[in-house]
């Protein structure tokens, strides 16, 4: 099992966060607010309404900053009077079908604002460590049965994709060319296909689900036999709060890093749908043929030995348990329990080490 982040190393670091009104981006500042970081965040005004930032009141936690990773100015003033020891840049376009219908957006926020936030690190006193958030379709998908290492080829058919994939070349660039004589560990973190209470982002399996559920609606499900690396957001955040930790001591350890399941827990859209609405307790599902929408790959699945080896990571939580909890999570909201309280009974039951 991975070792959850350890409490007596965040307590008063100096951490930015770009991102934090998003997904993943809130429910890291809420794990990095219970570890005793300092923490400033940078992003866009939440995308989705409701949003987890304004629910589980993530802007109480750390000083939140609203401004567009694609104005270089901005992004380096912020920073730099930020002063982080660690950056976890997560701040996106995340969605592949927005990518289809803005990719020149997708580009200017996925390349460049990763440019502009590194580039602010540049000469930056005090900074150790930046992790850097992509995601595991920056392979040259091929679609083949084996798991996709981190020395595979990078690619991408849809913009998203191709988007991270060349923010990948821009990240390895700046720890090359500038950041790692400065003595700053950067490192890539490819996850995906995650999870969990709090994801209300448009196009996306479990969030179309529960608005199509609560609604009474039929869920219409383009590819039901799409198989993905599905895991807990929980999982993929230990995953980059570990590596930062790993390279704080361990720069030399600097490089791109997998974090998703276990082989064996891939699973198809159709048996994540299954199971979803068993623990959601109601709602219907119609599967199409594969053929509506852009192209999107229909088989993805990621080696994470690299991370197993090097930082001792291992996914905690099963697929069934993900499901469990995820569902138990907007379920429980609708019923009027409050969102940072299922947050932190998520954050708590993990960090346990114990099933949900």
């Amino acid at each position: 099992m991975v070792t959850p982040p350890t409490p007596a190393f965040w307590r008063g670091k100096r951490v930015l966060v770009t991102g934090h009104t998003g997904f993943k981006g809130g429910w890291l500042t809420l794990w990095l607010h219970t570890l005793g970081a300092r923490i400033t965040a940078l992003a866009l005004p939440p995308q989705t309404t409701p949003s987890l930032f304004e629910l589980a009141r993530v802007a109480a936690v750390c000083e939140s900053h609203f401004l567009d990773i694609r104005e270089a100015q901005a992004v380096a003033e912020r920073i730099r009077a930020a002063r982080p020891e660690i950056v976890l840049h997560l701040a996106a376009q995340p969605l592949v079908r927005a990518s289809y219908r803005d990719p020149v957006e997708t580009f200017a926020s996925n390349v460049m604002g990763t440019a502009h936030v590194l580039e602010a690190l540049r000469g930056l006193d005090g900074v150790r460590v930046a992790v850097m958030i992509t995601t595991d379709k920056v392979y040259h998908n091929k679609e083949w049965p084996h798991p996709y290492r981190e020395t595979d080829r990078l690619g991408g058919h849809d913009p998203y994709s191709a988007s991270k994939a060349a923010a990948e070349v821009v990240i390895a660039c700046y720890r090359d060319a500038f950041l790692t004589a400065q003595g700053v560990a950067v490192a890539s973190a490819r996850a995906g296909n995650v999870i969990g209470g709090g994801d209300w982002s448009a196009d996306r399996l479990i969030p179309d689900a529960v608005r199509a559920w609560e609604a009474g609606r039929v869920l219409e499900v383009r590819r039901p036999q799409a198989t993905r690396p599905w895991q807990h957001v929980l999982e993929p955040l230990a995953g980059y709060l570990s590596l930062a930790e790993h390279l704080w001591a361990h720069p030399e350890a600097a490089s791109a890093y997998n974090f998703g399941p276990l082989p064996h827990e891939a699973a198809t859209v159709r048996t994540v749908i299954e199971q979803a609405r068993v623990f959601f307790g109601r709602g219907e599902a119609a599967y199409g043929d594969g053929r509506d929408g852009p192209h999107e790959a229909g088989l993805l699945a990621l080696d994470v030995a690299k991370a197993q080896t090097v930082l001792g990571f291992t996914p905690r939580w099963s697929l069934e348990q993900t499901l469990q909890r995820t569902l138990g999570w907007y379920r429980a909201l609708s019923e009027g329990t409050a969102a940072r309280d299922l947050c932190e009974a998520d954050l708590a039951a993990y960090s346990a080490g114990g099933p949900p």
